[in-house]
Formats: C-alpha cells, structure tokens, sequence
C-alpha cells in the first residue's frame, strides 16, 4: 500500500536525508551536464549541510516535508520551502526507481501541490535538470508553466535546467 505522510519524527527526517543522497547518485549518473551542475550546486560537504539542515530548512508552517512510504518503507520524498512571500519552492522530488511508472509521482506531486495550497501559498516554482525527462513530462501534464529562471542561476547552467511555475 502506497501512503504519502508529513515528515515529523527524526526517523522521518532520517529517511528522507538517504533518499536525498539515492537522488544525488543518480543525477551524478545521468554524467556530463547534469553531474557538472550537481557537483557545482550540490558539492558533497555543502550537500551534507544541507542534509543536517533539512528539519529547519522545511519545517511548518513555511515549509513541509512528504515522504512517500510503500508497504511502511519509505521510497520517495519532495518537500517545499517559502521561496519569496506566498511563493514556495518545492526542492528534491525523488522515487525510488521501484515506484517509477505507477503513478506514485503524480500522486507525490499533487500533495505536494495540495499542501502548498494548503498552507496559504499561491504560487508554486521549481527547477529540474533537462536530462529528467520523465520529471519534465510530468509537471507539464500538471499543469505547470515552464518560465525563465526564477532566481539568479548561474550563467554556465541556466540552459541546463527547466524552470516552472504554478499559479494556484
């Protein structure tokens, strides 16, 4: 059984950091620019940081943290941050690669959507890597924008990532 739950424990949060280092592994094995781009946003030690930072960093009510959980394991995460006032950012949507054709990422993104809905925003924007053509298909089936960037992205990677936006 496929369940999506609020982050809110240790162990939660725990979980959420392995699935992160599995979504890190495999932008850096899609190579070339995609692994150029993780390796310069996301160096190792500033990604563990990150990692250490996760409770603060999507912590409620701004923010949030979804794990997707199937049969109680988890085996996917997304989780949002407020961005600018009323805009939130949703970062780091990963399935393990069991999950993948499912529908288990449509359902992940929509309560994603749903909780950012929820919690008063009313725009959501996001970034993915070009090579993540599944991802890509996806949040244009729902209904997002592609947009220009939407945050000062750094001239060598600006054509490497698909930049979006939803008005809610």
């Amino acid at each position: 059984m496929l369940e999506i739950i609020d982050a809110k424990t240790e162990a939660d949060f725990e979980a959420a950091r392995t699935l992160c280092w599995a979504y890190r592994d495999v932008l850096l094995g899609l190579g070339g620019r995609d692994a150029e781009a993780v390796l310069f946003f996301y160096a190792e030690d500033v990604y563990r940081d990150l990692m250490a930072d996760l409770p603060r960093l999507h912590a409620a009510p701004g923010g949030g943290l979804l794990l997707v959980r199937h049969d109680g394991q988890p085996l996917g995460c997304g989780m949002f941050y407020e961005f600018a006032p009323g805009v939130a950012e949703i970062k780091r949507v990963y399935l393990d690669p069991s999950l993948r054709g499912q529908g288990a990422g449509r359902r992940l993104m929509q309560a994603l959507i749903d909780t950012v809905r929820g919690r008063g925003y009313g725009k959501i924007v996001m970034d993915t890597g070009r090579g993540l053509t599944p991802a890509v298909a996806l949040y244009d089936r729902l209904g997002f924008r592609r947009t220009e960037p939407y945050y000062d992205a750094p001239a060598d990677f600006v054509d490497d990532l698909v930049y979006f936006e939803m008005e809610l």
